[in-house]
């Protein structure tokens, strides 16, 4: 009799404990401030390469053969337009001047015999002991020889001015990039003897030429840390050519650091707008290496949902890529 009254109680109590679940209250969410999901509009950022460049580059050629005699400048060095910063010299052009010299001083000394000759034919024309043909013939002479005169001169000034194209002068105002030919060295007319920027400075970017109808000019570009200068530029330029698949771009940035010009960066560039559900990072908790947001369900119980979040442009959100669609409503936690 006491076995079975003891088999009875050790039953009622699973019985009990089964009851008292089924009473039990629902979870209320907690308090926090509450964001329903929408899809707004952000800006679509492609990475690219960029590289420091100013707006041309002038090349500073030789304009007669010969022999660069001096280079005043080096890599790095500010110059302004019109600076001569070196020289050549064609030993070939001397002996040409002096030749050309001799045949002015000959053609002026020729010049000077036929004047004298005229001064006398007219003399005695007008004293009626030649005939007007004979005065004819002597200006004719005297004019001849003036003329020749002035061709060798003609001819000695055109050398001086070959002569005087070997002086190597800057074209435009910036600085040095290239100047590795060493004085001493012979050179040929076209050979670039040094390099150097012209314009301001801008970023330029490589973009694949799939970009090519997405960016335009006035998108917005973000570059890393550049010197002193800002992050936050704008496409001036986009060039019409197409090279080994790869479209370029100028982008205006104000207090880039020119003196490494042909500097590597990272940089993003506009290339649309698309929708996004973004979300203030307060509403997303990490745990274990998974991102959660409290959802809002609709009988007013709240749970924690894993999701999947990518960075946003705008700081201080994420965009939620899966796990929550629009129209959910999220409970802050605090949590950064």
């Amino acid at each position: 009799m006491k076995r079975s009254m003891i088999a009875l109680a050790l039953l009622s109590l699973p019985l009990a404990g089964c009851g008292s679940e089924s009473e039990a209250p629902k979870a209320t969410a907690p308090a926090g401030p509450r964001l329903t999901l929408r899809a707004t509009d952000t800006t679509n950022w492609q990475d690219v390469s960029a590289e420091i460049a100013t707006v041309d580059q002038a090349q500073v050629l030789a304009r007669i053969p010969g022999i660069l005699t001096s280079l005043s400048v080096r890599e790095g060095d500010m110059v302004r337009k019109g600076q001569v910063i070196g020289h050549i010299v064609d030993s070939q052009l001397g002996y040409q001047a002096g030749a050309y010299g001799a045949q002015a001083a000959a053609a002026q000394a020729q010049a000077a015999q036929a004047q004298a000759e005229l001064d006398r034919v007219r003399f005695l024309f007008q004293n009626g002991v030649y005939a007007k043909a004979r005065l004819e013939q002597a200006e004719a002479a005297a004019t001849a020889a003036h003329a020749q005169t002035r061709a060798a001169r003609a001819q000695q000034d055109a050398v001086s001015a070959v002569a005087g194209q070997g002086a190597v002068m800057a074209p435009a105002s910036g600085r040095v990039l290239r100047a590795d030919i060493p004085a001493g060295a012979p050179v040929a007319p076209g050979m670039a003897i040094a390099v150097i920027t012209a314009g301001p400075t801008i970023l330029r970017l490589d973009m694949p030429e799939s970009l090519a109808d997405n960016v335009q000019p006035g998108a917005q570009v973000r570059a890393s840390e550049i010197g002193n200068g800002q992050t936050l530029g704008r496409v001036i330029r986009v060039y019409p050519a197409v090279t080994a698949g790869q479209v370029t771009a100028d982008v205006e940035l104000a207090g880039i650091d020119n003196r490494f010009i042909g500097r590597r960066v990272a940089a993003k560039v506009e290339t649309g707008k698309r929708k996004a559900l973004l979300v203030p990072t307060r509403f997303v908790t990490n745990r274990f290496g998974i991102d959660y947001v409290m959802l809002l369900a609709k009988d007013g119980s709240a749970g924690q949902v894993p999701v999947q979040i990518a960075p946003a442009a705008e700081p201080g959100t994420v965009e939620i890529l899966s796990g929550a669609v629009a129209g959910d409503m999220l409970i802050g936690t605090g949590a950064q």
